[in-house]
């Protein structure tokens, strides 16, 4: 009789371990049927949308642009109602103070919802922290990536993104144009000159920003670290064949890109030129680099963004409606403007035409269309931002007590 109990509870407790196993597997296979569905209506409405679509809306998602003003003026509003812009950057000019600036994301998110397709803005920043960092005196005081680079941990790179994509996100800014993974042993911007600690430190930073449903860019392909020119003002080349640059200014870029989903991160192309692959054209122009090798040999399959194309290392040898197409033509999906409204429209106006008299293939526009429709649908679901809990996430003390002590650390 005893040896009849024990037998039924073991009986009994194998019943329940089986019925766990057996509901925890429903479970993950719930989830996964759901997420392949998700997928598929995603997929679907991505089609859709692009077959509804004007050629005007699609030139428009294809750009990010800046504006004048702490609230909504009459250049931006009519370039996301009237040309369809797909995102905005925030600069000073824009903020000054947390609260203002989640109404702002708002008020734009808003503005964009009525269009015909209520597609949100992407809200964009560089926010890197040491001397770039926007509304400087009202968040946290991020240390610079070199300081970052020679005296953090791993972790701390992790818990500093982290730190720095919730005050983001709780002003409704999406996107945040960092790290920066320019080797460098001299400029404050740069983790160092170590490709492998580069790599590790600056897949740490997308990471932490990933957590909180920021995303981040890697910046400035294929590497500018070498160059002394400050691109903002003129142009230069880097002499280093390709051998060097792959195994050197290209490894962390490469590592990233083969390790983390794609989805997650930008890239943004630099307007440096690299003889080593185009003699004529700097990257952000070269199709040669954008396609060839950042998409053909290193396999990246997320969204190609330029460098600012007002800088002067472009914009002294290129008309702006010339450069939207060119850089289309190279396989970049986002063209940022961000300063003048004039400008903006060349771009917008310059790519538009192309398309019109057949210099940019329809099918090109499409493809880009897609990667920013795709990056939409997946990853920006919630765009509203609370403005009083702004308030209180900015600058907070936890947070510029963990900042501190980093200093102390050193």
């Amino acid at each position: 009789m005893r040896n009849k109990k024990i037998f039924m509870g073991l009986l009994f407790i194998a019943i329940l371990a089986f019925s766990a196993v057996f509901i925890q597997n429903m479970d993950v296979n719930s989830r996964a049927k759901k997420g392949e569905d998700d997928d598929a209506d995603n997929h679907e409405r991505i089609e859709k949308l692009l077959n509804k679509m004007t050629l005007e809306e699609k030139i428009g998602q294809l750009m990010m642009v800046g504006f004048r003003g702490t609230e909504k003026s009459d250049e931006i509003t009519e370039l996301i109602e009237q040309k369809h812009i797909g995102g905005v950057i925030y600069f000073d000019r824009n903020m000054k103070s947390p609260k203002q600036v989640a109404r702002l994301s708002n008020s734009l998110q808003q503005t964009a919802n009525q269009s015909a397709h209520s597609l949100p803005l992407m809200v964009a920043i560089d926010q890197e922290g040491g001397d770039i960092i926007r509304m400087k005196e009202r968040v946290s005081p991020l240390p610079p990536q070199q300081d970052l680079g020679k005296n953090a941990s791993i972790e701390d790179m992790y818990k500093v993104a982290r730190l720095n994509g919730t005050e983001l996100g709780s002003m409704g800014i999406n996107i945040n144009f960092a790290p920066v993974l320019d080797l460098s042993k001299t400029d404050k911007r740069s983790l160092g000159q170590d490709p492998e600690k580069v790599y590790q430190y600056g897949k740490k930073a997308i990471q932490g920003l990933n957590d909180v449903s920021i995303t981040g860019a890697l910046k400035h392909f294929p590497g500018n670290g070498r160059s002394e020119i400050d691109p903002h003002v003129e142009t230069s080349s880097v002499e280093a064949n390709q051998l060097d640059l792959e195994n050197s200014d290209i490894y962390p870029f490469k590592q990233i890109i083969s390790e983390m989903d794609n989805q997650k991160f930008f890239v943004m192309v630099t307007h440096i030129k690299y003889p080593a692959y185009d003699k004529e054209k700097p990257a952000s122009l070269s199709k040669i680099i954008i396609e060839d090798l950042l998409r053909g040999k290193l396999k990246y399959e997320g969204l190609v963004v330029t460098d600012d194309l007002e800088m002067g290392a472009v914009n002294k040898y290129f008309s702006y409606d010339e450069m939207g197409k060119q850089a289309i033509l190279a396989g970049a999906d986002l063209l940022l403007v961000c300063h003048e409204y004039s400008h903006e429209l060349e771009v917008y106006n310059g790519l538009l035409q192309s398309v019109k008299a057949g210099e940019v293939p329809m099918d090109r526009i499409n493809e880009s269309v897609k990667r920013v429709l795709t990056y939409k649908l997946n990853n920006m679901k919630q765009t509203k931002a609370d403005p009083d809990q702004a308030e209180k996430v900015v600058k907070n003390p936890e947070s510029i007590k963990f900042i501190e002590s980093l200093s102390e650390d050193e």
